[in-house]
């Protein structure tokens, strides 16, 4: 009778173990489908939540921000930023999707740079450039991640000296917190123990309109700046300060991206739309609002605020439709827009630029705020 009874009850147990629901985040994904192994790490899936019932989701591989569920005007949860809804698809993709870029965030022309008069050769993975630290950048990186509480996630990557030819064991801690007047405030700190150069962002893609499978075109942008780097047509800044004054690249007044986009102006024609560095206004002070974008469908508005010098916009020129994301949605052409805050690219090789060395015993911080408002 002892041993039915005890059958009976390990049956039970086994059975409402095996109807366990499946946790799922408020943006549709399964935890489960990012719990796997790469680089013999484990993977998981961050959820962050604020008391505004916001979410963001963060997954250690490549420290990518996956989802962002905020109100749309009519107060309905709407996901802004493109991804994928398993972590065995991030791994699969060449693309970088929400990815914490880095060594050096944009482009090292010739992949190479000279520091203290020796020159570091680097992948040359984008038209014999370096782009995004290499092919094997920090987006595919495992990180370490601890999650701090509901809202705050921290991840931490050694890079180490001579990874992709970057000089210098590097240190990074990336925080990532979701605050409740609904921004997720990325904070980047890194420390060496040779001189190197860094230039860390997040390379998230995003779509205000509450459907991440359309373009992005009739969604408005503001950049604070007065200036830009003009590009040559393999999108290597030329190393002039140009005034927006006058061109297309004046988004100083709020105007939809695809107002000018196609416009006969050079810089446009070589990066197939926007993907271009704007100097900005605010100087390096992240109180001041340096980025505004909306869109008139939903009613998101999302503003920016960061420490860094320049942002690189870029509108999903070369999305074309392969990538199937979240829920089955392919993301075609110019289905996002990227802002990467940041130093500007090419910095390394041109020392009129703001520089981007890093020695030891000096510390590396840099800061970007996404705040999601509605209009």
């Amino acid at each position: 009778m002892k041993r039915l009874l005890f059958a009976v009850l390990l049956g039970g147990v086994l059975l409402s173990c095996s109807n366990k629901p499946i946790e799922t985040t408020l943006s549709g994904l399964k935890k489960s489908d990012f719990e796997s192994v790469v680089d013999g790490k484990n993977t998981n899936l961050y959820v962050l939540t604020n008391k505004n019932g916001a979410e963001a989701c963060i997954t250690n591989y490549g420290g990518r921000w996956v989802s962002m569920m905020v109100p749309d005007k009519d107060g309905k949860m709407t996901d802004v930023v493109l991804g994928y809804d398993n972590v065995s698809d991030y791994v699969a993709s060449n693309g970088n999707f929400g990815g914490l870029i880095g060594r050096y965030g944009n482009r090292i022309a010739n992949a190479q740079f000279v520091l203290d008069g020796e020159t570091y050769p680097l992948p040359a993975n984008n038209n014999g450039h370096c782009l995004h630290g290499g092919p094997n950048g920090y987006h595919t990186r495992m990180w370490e991640a601890k999650q701090i509480d509901n809202q705050t996630v921290e991840l931490t990557y050694l890079s180490v000296d001579n990874e992709a030819g970057f000089p210098g064991n590097l240190n990074i801690k990336v925080t990532y917190t979701l605050t409740d007047d609904n921004a997720l405030d990325i904070r980047y700190e890194a420390a060496t123990d040779k001189p190197t150069i860094v230039n860390l962002t997040n390379h998230s893609y995003f779509n205000l309109s509450g459907n991440l499978g359309a373009p992005v075109l009739d969604q408005i942008i503001m950049i604070d700046a007065d200036y830009y780097t003009p590009v040559n047509e393999t999108l290597i800044p030329s190393g002039e300060i140009a005034p927006v004054e006058g061109t297309p690249m004046d988004l100083r007044q709020p105007v939809a991206i695809g107002a000018h986009i196609d416009e006969n102006f050079q810089d446009l024609k070589f990066g197939g739309g926007y993907d271009h560095n704007w100097i900005l206004n605010t100087k390096g002070n992240s109180s001041k609002l340096a980025i505004k974008a909306y869109s008139p469908a939903s009613g998101i508005g999302m503003e920016v605020y960061t420490n860094e010098p320049g942002v690189q916009l870029y509108t999903g020129n070369f999305l074309n439709g392969t990538d199937i994301g979240k829920h089955g949605i392919a993301y075609p052409h110019r289905s996002a827009f990227c802002l990467e805050t940041q130093h500007y690219p090419d910095s390394p090789n041109k020392p009129d630029f703001p520089s981007t060395v890093l020695r030891p015993g000096e510390k590396y911080f840099s800061q970007c705020t996404y705040k999601f408002i509605v209009e």
